[in-house]
């Protein structure tokens, strides 16, 4: 008659042990939305980056991505990003996605340039550079080694 007490009790610890861990995993993690203004950015290619992502300058978070969606006219990547009230970005400023290390998250990495007019809310980055995968830069990297100029005949 004990013994079933016990593992109830025992039980009751795991799981609220569980639930501390689960709440201490959501509130430390920083997928929290930025409050800001908003700007799109367009790229031909996202290669997996998703809603909810880092917007970085310099390896600190100034922003989330907020959506992202087909442009209808240009068939690109349109992404809603959620940039800090703060931070107010050169017009000139370059967007790209970059990964955390090989096998990493992917983030949205913001390098601002040096003009003095400033983007407004809802404004477009006109300045991104797409996706580069892996297999990219190896099939480039392969490219380059065999001198190849892509100008072969098929036959």
């Amino acid at each position: 008659m004990r013994k079933p007490v016990i593992e109830s009790i025992m039980g009751a610890v795991v799981l609220l042990v569980a639930a501390y861990f689960l709440v201490f995993a959501y509130t430390s993690a920083h997928e929290r939305q930025v409050d800001g203004y908003r700007l799109t950015a367009k790229f031909l290619k996202v290669g997996g980056l998703r809603v909810g992502s880092d917007v970085r300058i310099s390896g600190i978070k100034v922003g989330t991505v907020l959506d992202e969606r087909l442009d209808q006219d240009t068939y690109e990547a349109a992404l809603t990003l959620s940039i800090r009230s703060d931070i107010r970005l050169p017009v000139d400023t370059v967007a790209s996605i970059a990964t955390q290390g090989l096998l990493g998250d992917k983030y949205i990495r913001l390098e601002p340039g040096t003009m003095e007019d400033r983007l407004k809310p809802d404004e477009v980055l006109k300045n991104t550079r797409d996706y580069k995968s892996l297999e990219d830069t190896v099939g480039e990297f392969i490219f380059l080694a065999t001198g190849n100029t892509g100008e072969g005949s098929r036959q």
